[in-house]
């Protein structure tokens, strides 16, 4: 399979309300003939390369049933792929969901990690890279967002999707963001199949950029080098009068001066967790990756470090935000028209036929794709 690009990021208003129990019922039908087509007909890893891409992800929420910028549309359609998936024997798990269920996640790849045949070397690489996206979606891409809802999906092979959402409750949106360990060549530099959105933010400090890439080497070299020296420069950076000259060294246009004074969690941070600092630095972490694992090596930490790494030793970084939407039923808000349950009803009596015959002789099977390719071309036009 081709490496998955980047392909943008998008802003997902938050929507009050939940989902009524008849659509729910229906999200579950349409949505387990879905998984089971595309898993019968091209495979587990498809199935989790598909859900990696932000958009088709999004519109598989608003085929079934969703408004294309609801921030619900995340939480509940991971929850009705974990109702859909856990419950088949698929070879694939979902663990985590939204709050107190993300934090389940470690958990949860125990258990049914179990049920699938993985390893325990396994579970704990699993356990780990769970963790550590958290981290570079929570510290590394510093975006004004914090991740609420994180779920995960593993085949049998130990290919994996990360599905994770952030808050930025002060603008009342929401932020997206995926992952697919087939696409990814390194876990803290541009690892994302994509950040879904309609809002690009003036100023994000990404970590993860190929622009940030000595600053983190050298990040890592500062906790290396213990508190003490840490602590020494940070003296020094403080001692610049006026926020406009640190604006001026990071090199950035004028004309963001003013979005900088509102934007608190680009601005030297007056507290740092120097135990976790302290911790770092008795651990010796090899790479960046290992830095954002330590135990309390939050968000103003890792920004310390890397305004250091570009005040003092002019390291590179990145202040560019890493940044698109359809229907078929209609929308649960109404939006743009109300959910057809008849045609929603159909369209799930249909995939149901599809997939019966798919598990049938190969006249039934080419007579049943014939029958979705002619329904999709009608779709077109």
């Amino acid at each position: 399979m081709s490496r998955i690009k980047r392909v943008g990021i998008a802003d997902l208003p938050l929507h009050r309300g939940g989902v009524p129990r008849w659509l729910i019922d229906r999200m579950i039908k349409l949505g387990s003939e879905i998984v089971h087509i595309i898993v019968e007909e091209y495979g587990q890893k498809e199935l989790l390369a598909r859900l990696a891409n932000p958009f088709w992800f999004q519109a598989l929420g608003c085929v079934l049933g969703f408004d294309w910028h609801s921030s619900g549309l995340t939480t509940v359609v991971t929850a009705i792929l974990k109702t859909v998936i856990n419950r088949e024997e698929l070879g694939i798990i979902v663990v985590g969901g939204k709050g107190k269920k993300a934090l389940n996640t470690p958990e949860e790849i125990s258990t049914y990690g179990e049920c699938i045949g993985l390893s325990s070397s396994k579970i704990e690489l699993l356990k780990r890279i769970s963790r550590l996206t958290a981290k570079v979606d929570n510290c590394a891409i510093q975006d004004g967002y914090h991740i609420y809802h994180h779920s995960m999906l593993i085949t049998k092979e130990g290919y994996w999707t990360i599905v994770q959402q952030g808050m930025n409750l002060e603008k009342r949106y929401a932020r997206r963001y995926h992952w697919f360990s087939e696409a990814i060549e390194d876990l803290v530099e541009e690892p994302h199949t994509g950040i879904i959105s309609e809002r690009v933010e003036p100023l994000v400090l990404d970590m993860t950029s190929k622009l940030s890439r000595n600053a983190r080497k050298t990040s890592v070299d500062l906790v290396n080098d213990g508190v003490r020296r840490i602590k020494r420069l940070l003296r020094k950076l403080r001692s610049i009068a006026h926020q406009e000259g640190i604006v001026k060294w990071l090199g950035l246009n004028e004309s963001y001066t003013s979005s900088y004074f509102k934007i608190p969690y680009l601005s030297m941070p007056r507290s740092i967790n120097w135990k976790a600092v302290e911790q770092a630095y008795e651990l010796s972490p090899k790479n960046y990756e290992e830095l954002l694992l330590v135990r309390g090596m939050g968000p103003s930490t890792i920004r310390a470090l890397a305004l250091i790494s570009k005040l003092i030793y002019g390291d590179e970084i990145s202040w560019k935000d890493p940044a698109k939407y359809s229907f078929a039923f209609g929308g649960k808000d109404g939006v743009p028209y109300p959910v057809d349950t008849r045609c929603m009803d159909d369209a799930i009596r249909f995939l149901r036929d599809v997939v019966i015959a798919l598990r049938t002789d190969e006249k039934n099977k080419r007579q049943a794709l014939n029958r979705l390719r002619i329904l999709q071309l009608k779709l077109r036009n």
